[in-house]
């Protein structure tokens, strides 16, 4: 990759992404809320969809947590109880776990979504685009995995975290990406990819997913029945 590319993509490129995802997202919203939501299609066909979703849905949830934790955590919160090398490790074997539990999910989906007649000819061209694109992003994520275990000392992982905490504090360093394999950087720019489409898709839902956290915490509603033409006890 040239060095002007490397610097589009690793200092320019991220904050066009998060831009579109979060104003997209918002804007989406506010004028077009009878399309968030996330079309099922399980009345069509339940088998499949209940084992893939269920699947893809842990495998997923996982690798979004374990990636927010691992690239945004500084290395001298978690140096007192484990070594970079040692979170490398666990890394690559819960992240290599859950990929492949998300893999076969989505996978799952993915051949409902094109081998079904009923439920393609119901599907939006863009249900099938993401579903693709996410595909192929976990099998990018899946190959970075012998390169991880390659770099046991954890250096790449450092880089990586690096790279992303400048970019969360608007201090870019493109250079820090020079020297990174190639599957990670495909994996990095196909990931910031995904929120940049995120508002145009039906992953839009996820916001929603999160909203329900406050669902927990809201106060009891107070629902008092009104009786037409029913007198009262007695009278």
């Amino acid at each position: 990759m040239s060095a002007s590319l490397n610097q589009f993509f690793f200092a320019v490129y991220p904050y066009i992404c998060l831009a579109v995802f979060f104003m997209g997202s918002l804007a989406r919203f506010d004028r077009d809320q009878y399309t968030w939501k996330s079309d099922s299609s399980q009345l069509l066909r339940a088998g499949q969809l209940r084992w893939g979703s269920n699947l893809f849905h842990i495998g997923i949830l996982f690798l979004l947590f374990g990636h927010t934790v691992g690239l945004l955590t500084p290395h001298w919160v978690y140096a007192p109880f484990i070594s970079a090398g040692q979170k490398q490790l666990v890394a690559v074997f819960s992240g290599g776990t859950a990929g492949l539990i998300c893999f076969i999910g989505l996978s799952l989906l993915l051949h409902r979504r094109i081998f079904d007649p009923r439920i393609r000819l119901t599907s939006h061209r863009t249900d099938l685009a993401i579903l693709v694109i996410l595909w192929v992003q976990l099998c990018l994520g899946l190959v970075t995995l012998p390169f991880s275990w390659h770099h046991r000392d954890g250096g790449t992982m450092m880089v990586l975290a690096e790279w992303a905490q400048n970019i969360a504090t608007f201090r870019p360093d493109a250079a820090l990406m020079t020297g990174i394999d190639w599957p990670f950087k495909v994996h990095m720019v196909l990931g910031m990819t995904i929120f940049l489409l995120f508002p145009f898709s039906r992953l839009v839902h996820v916001w929603s997913g999160l909203a329900t956290v406050g669902y927990a915490f809201r106060p009891y509603q107070l629902v008092r029945s009104r009786r037409l033409n029913v007198p009262r006890r007695g009278a």
